[in-house]
């Protein structure tokens, strides 16, 4: 998400208008989606539900578990659940050359190595030339490039090439296109506490963000399963700008409604309130909630360390300099993850604290697996630009984007394969709680207990009875000089042929 505070800012005007809600549709009215408008049909619900490995589709508003009431605690060795969402980054990106080294083994499905020691990934300009993968000389971005706006994110896409990330236009009607940097990954050297808690905990290698566009609707996924047709983030198109009320509320609410119904204690952590607030997506429907469960950030580290934390925790950082959105400095960022786990495992809470770690989108990055076809959520079209096109609509996921579970009851040395998107986190706490779903997306998301060693939560034995050693990150004044001195020539010389 570019400018990511001075798009907030329209949160608080946001907060006095009702948008247009989705009258008469109820629990158990929801419609199957359908074919049109780029909801999926039954060819595509079918393929949507194989990628998910299912074979039937569960309705908004159904149980996890029919024979429970809804409220009921079904994973009660999990008592608090900690969820940070960083930004703009995909998992070839981030997570590429986990495991990749000389004398490591290979870690998730991240990059193919050369010959040379090198990622053969690869991405054509225009022109013919060919960019080739290539290690960001810093720990900096660029400030305006790479673009994950809707029309960027779908000619990167490219029906499944993925080769269209530098050729990408860096939005809607732009001549200016995203360039090499798209093509720049870092690694273990630069981030190295990312890459020891990937190394110690479960990754997931197939965790798609929810949406093939940016912040502000892969982030209403997380928290409502639905973007409500919103496609870019605030102010960047007619039907993104929450003000003039275009956008229609979630008609089954969001996961903090079903919080206040069910009595489950719930804080956001927040470092700017209201301007940088995820509930305040969905102003209308969570201001009220949000106004009367929300902190500081820096509380969560007493309340970690207090015993009080409450049973969920939603952490939203400085947007301007800890999210790791360019052109912000990766350490700080990693600095901030860092104390956050720690806070997490010196906690009277780790034994029963699951902490999860995701970004929100690709960032503009290059990421070599296509993103699979996914179930829409609602009947709500994308709400497009004049002459935008709507692709597949809310039919398919975005770009992979790193993702890490930690938890006493974490498999070891784990990856797993299953798909997730955003939602995955809804339908977990909807399994720990017995909720009802909210949408078609979250009624049928993958949960997160591939990333658990089930028995040893029976059995009450820790996988890891303890936060593990890890390394710190490297923040500190070599890694901070780019901030001044600029991120470095991207891409560098030598990175592009032909």
């Amino acid at each position: 998400m570019s400018q990511a505070l001075s798009r907030r800012q329209f949160f608080t005007v946001a907060g006095g208008v009702a948008a247009a809600g989705l009258a008469g549709t109820t629990w158990a009215g929801a419609a199957e989606p359908s074919a049109s408008l780029g909801r999926p049909g039954a060819t595509s619900v079918r393929a949507a539900l194989a990628a998910l490995g299912r074979r039937s589709l569960r309705a908004p508003g159904s149980l996890p578990d029919p024979s429970l009431p809804a409220g009921s605690d079904a994973l009660p060795a999990i008592e608090h659940i900690v969820v940070l969402m960083l930004e703009n980054h995909s998992y070839d990106n981030l997570l590429g050359m986990l495991g990749r080294r000389p004398g490591e083994r290979p870690r998730g499905d991240g990059f193919t190595i050369g010959r040379d020691g090198r990622p053969t990934a690869t991405n054509p300009y225009a022109d013919g030339r060919i960019q080739h993968a290539f290690h960001m000389p810093t720990t900096c971005q660029l400030a305006s490039t790479p673009s994950q706006e809707w029309t960027a994110s779908h000619v990167a896409y490219d029906g499944g090439k993925n080769d269209g990330f530098v050729r990408a236009p860096i939005g809607y009607g732009s001549s200016e296109t995203v360039g090499g940097v798209a093509m720049g990954y870092w690694t273990g050297d630069d981030l190295p506490f990312t890459y020891a808690l990937a190394s110690h905990f479960p990754i997931g290698d197939r965790w798609f963000c929810s949406v093939l566009g940016q912040t502000d609707p892969n982030r209403r996924y997380l928290i409502a399963a639905t973007s409500a047709g919103m496609i870019d983030d605030i102010g960047t198109g007619p039907g993104n700008f929450i003000p003039d009320g275009s956008l229609p509320e979630p008609a089954n609410g969001t996961i903090f409604d079903l919080f206040e119904e069910h009595g489950i204690s719930w804080q956001n952590y927040v470092e700017s309130y209201p301007t940088g607030a995820t509930p305040e997506l969905y102003p209308s429907d969570d201001g009220a909630f949000e106004a009367s469960n929300h902190t500081t950030l820096q509380q969560f580290f007493a309340d970690a360390a207090d015993g009080k934390l409450p049973a969920f925790s939603l952490i939203d950082p400085n947007y301007a300099t800890q999210s790791q959105e360019n052109p912000q400095n990766m350490v700080v960022g990693e600095r901030l993850l860092a104390e956050v786990v720690k806070a997490v495992g010196d906690s009277k809470h780790w034994r029963s604290t699951l902490f999860v770690l995701m970004y929100d989108e690709h960032g503009g990055y290059y990421d070599h697996v296509p993103p699979p076809p996914a179930l829409a959520p609602d009947s709500i079209a994308p709400m497009t630009q004049p002459g935008q096109s709507a692709y597949d609509g809310f039919a398919r996921y975005g770009f992979r984007v790193p993702s890490v579970v930690v938890s006493p009851y974490a498999k070891p040395d784990h990856v797993s394969h299953v798909v997730y998107d955003h939602t995955s986190v809804l339908a977990m706490l909807e399994r720990k709680w017995n909720l009802p779903a909210l949408t078609y997306r979250d009624a049928n998301a993958n949960d997160l207990l591939d990333f658990l060693d089930l028995a040893a939560m029976r059995r009450g034995v820790p996988t890891f009875p303890r936060l593990p050693k890890l390394p710190r990150s490297s923040y500190g004044p070599a890694t901070l000089a780019c901030t001044k001195d600029g991120p470095g020539v991207i891409p560098p010389p030598g990175s592009v042929s032909g």
